[in-house]
């Protein structure tokens, strides 16, 4: 899949002798019913904070350095496991979080002014779980169709940044819920590139 694909060449670069100070560094935790929890780290709970820039840092969140690929998919399989599934009308192994997998490159020769290693770069990989009809959830419990209500709630309120930030409003409404809020520094800056891909297949009715 894509993480792999990413992961050699993440790899593939950093085997380049002009980048042998820089060491990979990953993270991952999901987004479920509006709370953050740390898939590497025994699902603990996570909190999103703005920082003194505006910038948005994720309070506790486990960083795992990592020296090759088969490291780096060894921890994305230990974090997937991890993540909140359920059954729906739907689909029997549903997603029922947003995940976001973040892979830092760090400058093993600087510091930052809170001592820690300064960031080179840094990739997300964000999993959204896929909206829900009501028609879908209707036979299902109350859990399951409140999953259902946040998931759609965050996708609404991502769709409203992406179209504030195409119709270059003078505000977008990062702080409309926990997804937007933490994608935040994906969608702005003059370094920042964001891709979405669409996973779309035929199905019979």
């Amino acid at each position: 899949g894509i993480f792999l694909l990413a992961s050699r060449d993440l790899f593939r670069g950093l085997s380049n002798k002009d980048f042998g100070h820089l060491g990979l560094y990953v993270a991952f935790y999901e987004i479920y019913c509006g709370k953050l929890f740390d898939l590497l780290n025994n699902r603990q709970i996570l909190h999103a904070r703005e920082n003194a820039k505006a910038n948005v840092v994720i309070v506790g969140l486990q960083e795992h350095a990592v020296k090759n690929v088969q490291d780096l998919m060894e921890v994305i399989d230990l974090g997937l496991s991890s993540r909140t599934t359920g059954v729906t009308g739907a689909n029997v192994d549903s997603s029922r979080s947003h995940a976001i997998l973040q892979i830092s490159l760090k400058d093993g020769r600087s510091k930052d002014q809170d001592g820690k290693l300064r960031e080179h770069g840094k990739i997300s990989f964000i999993d959204l779980a896929g909206s829900e009809r009501g028609a879908d959830t209707m036979d299902t419990d109350r859990q399951t169709r409140m999953d259902g209500a946040e998931i759609n709630k965050s996708l609404l309120a991502l769709k409203e940044c992406i179209r504030a930030l195409d119709q270059q409003h003078d505000h977008t409404p990062f702080r409309g819920s926990k997804l937007t809020q933490v994608l935040k520094d994906s969608f702005v800056g003059s370094n920042c590139r964001t891709v979405m891909i669409a996973n779309v297949s035929p199905c019979g009715s």
